[in-house]
């Protein structure tokens, strides 16, 4: 899978987190500029979906597996949204920290496809 790709979700996402773990230390709750952040590294993981997707139609490999492979991507895509959904719902300075442990997640979830792609 493209490194770069990889490394480009993976630092957007720490980005995103120190900002919203800013905001939350500030006892601010997520603003549109946050959500404009989200959409952002949403938008590179949505990108290294289809990247990863045509990579195994083409006939590419993981070395641990496509399904896992896939699995991981999913839900790479769906860490930060997922956060920002519950962060609608918690108008308090949680919801900046649910938003800031979602982009952890993600960028611990790249480390981790990097692995299963045989990186």
């Amino acid at each position: 899978m493209l490194v770069a790709l990889t490394v480009a979700v993976s630092v957007a996402a720490l980005a995103l987190a120190a900002w919203c773990g800013f905001a939350a230390f500030r006892d601010q709750p997520t603003k549109d500029w946050h959500f404009i952040g989200m959409a952002v590294v949403t938008l590179l993981a949505l990108v290294q979906l289809v990247i990863g997707v045509v990579q195994l139609a083409r006939g590419e490999k993981a070395d641990e597996g496509a399904t896992i492979f896939i699995a991981y991507l999913v839900g790479a895509f769906a860490a930060v949204p997922a956060a920002g959904f519950l962060s609608l719902a918690e108008r308090t300075r949680w919801g900046s920290a649910t938003v800031a442990a979602g982009a952890v997640v993600l960028a611990v979830l790249e480390v981790r496809l990097h692995d299963i792609w045989g990186g």
